[in-house]
């Protein structure tokens, strides 16, 4: 059995991830790390990372060391950036939640419409696609679309005003794109509901991502058991 260490910048998502983990990678452990001051302070500053919020981010990947994981995920779309920055102090691998996502979507289309809840996720989330589609060889054009207030509806248990407000942000950004992808795992609620009525195809990074923690596991399983 292996141990996944996750990181949490949102409350919402934790029992999500929970139970999605346990369909997808059985038989391993996940814990979690949380702290929902992150995005907040990222948000004051401006929209702008803080030193302040890279040495905490890495404090939770040493903390994960120290616990024993295996691998560390994170799980905020947001602090994408800070992962490639932290990955060389930390000696076990951190994965993007986001990443799997992304490259399905450069993939499968050269328009993709990132739907966010928080402005805070927009321009990680832009820069991963620019850099994804470079590696890949392709050109894309992102449009993006922010479902304000949806958030604090859900975190505030106003479910339905959160899912009526994403719905009205994908409908606006639909006619733009080929794909549309939903940049925070919280979003995963409205995958199907968002195809269906815009009858676009539609991904989410938590399940992507959680496969792709399955597979990085069985890989370090197999290299372990190579003489």
């Amino acid at each position: 059995m292996k141990t996944v260490a996750a990181i949490y910048t949102a409350f919402t998502i934790i029992e999500p991830t929970k139970a999605l983990f346990a369909e997808l990678v059985p038989g391993h452990r996940l814990v979690s790390i949380f702290d929902d001051s992150l995005i907040p302070d990222v948000v004051a500053a401006g929209n702008k990372m803080t030193d302040d919020v890279r040495r905490r981010f890495l404090a939770y990947c040493r903390a994960a060391e120290d616990m024993g994981a295996d691998l560390i995920l994170s799980t905020c779309s947001s602090m994408g950036d800070i992962v490639g920055q932290t990955q060389p102090f930390i000696k076990i691998p951190i994965l993007r939640i986001d990443e799997p996502m992304a490259r399905q979507a450069v993939g499968m289309a050269t328009s993709i419409a990132v739907l966010a809840t928080v402005d805070t996720t927009l321009e990680p989330t832009r820069r991963l696609l620019s850099s994804v589609a470079e590696q890949m060889g392709k050109q894309v054009t992102i449009v993006e679309g922010v479902a304000k207030g949806a958030l604090q509806a859900l975190i505030g248990g106003q479910s339905e005003m959160h899912d009526e407000i994403l719905l009205k942000a994908a409908l606006s950004v639909a006619e733009k794109a080929e794909v549309i992808i939903l940049a925070q795992a919280s979003m995963i609620r409205m995958q199907e509901t968002i195809a269906k009525v815009t009858g676009k195809p539609v991904l989410s990074s938590a399940r992507s991502g959680l496969l792709a923690v399955k597979t990085a596991l069985a890989s370090a399983a197999v290299q372990q058991a190579i003489p």
